[in-house]
């Protein structure tokens, strides 16, 4: 199929490539996913399982949080508890635009012509698609830092500068999502008229936005596998060590089972969609002006890979929940916690306790 082959039809709202309706054709879409993925039950279903995936992951993260005295731990958390926040939030707002239209099949441009919720609805998609993102790599980087510098205090991070440092993801991903409301590139209702995202058309604008969207996600995930290797590789060096049983190492690895499978389950729903991004506005350029219509197998296609994402949003709180030392000890009774230096030399007196408990126990 030829991107000359969408042509929109003249005084319909699909026509207008100025607004948030010139992407696909409305009239033939509706049609066409009746009997698709993009059905009420589909959507509600991922919705709910989604919403409680995140809201049982949280109670358990706020529950373990009150037990802990370790500071690197604690910090994790705040950043685990930032990310399911997020994905829940995310399901949230999004699901309560989309779920109500499948069941209604309300118009758009009769509903939202100034195109306000289709700007909300893209910038969300935006903002909690980018966020976790971010925050992996975060992540990331501060179990690198922790993992391969354990007695600087400057990588000792508190919860009030964890939290703070997910204030400036939240922030910095809100920036990136207003973009398009402040001029550069465009959010667009997409196939099957149920969802508003960044706009695939290779005018200048989108197509920045496009890549900025797209580099910025690949980045992210490209730099929390470097990140999770390297802390990976020291910590299986550390944690074979004889002497590493003067150090707590359980958390440590425990920390980095969840990281590698949040990292794994980002790359695995997220890869594919940037991916597609990228080589639809690169492959279009050549046709810059002329294409005012995506074919209906790249809308298809866009469909297919934001359900991919939504897995992520998914899966994300199951590794939490299911990666927990608690639940590994279970599986793998072996994995029992590492003696202390204050078990091996229970005669040392209090003070050079509390010093060593400080600096190298809960580090």
């Amino acid at each position: 199929m030829g991107w000359g082959d969408m042509e929109p039809r003249n005084g319909s709202a699909a026509g207008r490539s100025d607004t948030c309706f010139g992407v696909f054709n409305t009239s033939d879409s509706r049609d066409n996913a009746q009997n698709s993925i993009a059905s009420p039950w589909f959507s509600t279903a991922f919705g709910l399982i989604g919403l409680c995936s995140n809201l049982f992951a949280l109670c358990v993260l706020l529950s373990s949080s009150r037990k802990l005295s370790s500071r690197a731990r604690s910090s994790f958390l705040v950043f685990l508890c930032g990310l399911v926040v997020t994905d829940f939030m995310g399901l949230l707002v999004t699901a309560s635009v989309i779920i109500p239209y499948h069941f209604i099949k309300f118009t758009w441009a009769k509903v939202d012509p100034g195109c306000h919720l289709c700007n909300f609805l893209g910038f969300s998609m935006v903002f909690f698609g980018q966020c976790p993102l971010l925050l992996g790599a975060t992540m990331a980087g501060e179990r690198f830092f922790g993992i391969n510098h354990p007695f600087s205090r400057s990588t000792s991070i508190s919860k009030r500068r964890a939290w703070s440092i997910v204030g400036l993801v939240w922030g910095f991903s809100c920036l990136l999502g207003l973009l398009p409301v402040l001029g550069l590139g465009r959010y667009t209702l997409q196939y099957p008229g149920s969802w508003c995202f960044l706009t695939l058309l290779p005018d200048t604008g989108n197509v920045v936005f496009c890549l900025l969207f797209a580099l910025l996600g690949i980045f992210s995930v490209l730099l929390s596998f470097i990140f999770n290797t390297v802390s990976v590789v020291t910590l299986c060096r550390v944690y074979h060590d004889r002497e590493s049983v003067q150090r707590r190492r359980d958390s440590e690895v425990e920390m980095m089972v969840q990281l590698v499978g949040i990292m794994i389950i980002a790359t695995i729903c997220w890869m594919p969609l940037l991916i597609f991004i990228i080589q639809t506005v690169l492959q279009q350029l050549p046709a810059s002006g002329q294409i005012q219509m995506l074919p209906m197998e790249t809308q298809k296609m866009l469909l297919i890979y934001i359900r991919m994402v939504t897995w992520n949003q998914i899966l994300d709180p199951w590794v939490y929940i299911l990666f927990r030392r608690a639940v590994l000890q279970r599986v793998y009774p072996s994995l029992r916690p590492r003696p202390s230096i204050l078990s091996l030399y229970p005669v040392l007196n209090p003070s050079l306790g509390r010093k060593l408990t400080a600096d190298s126990v809960l580090q």
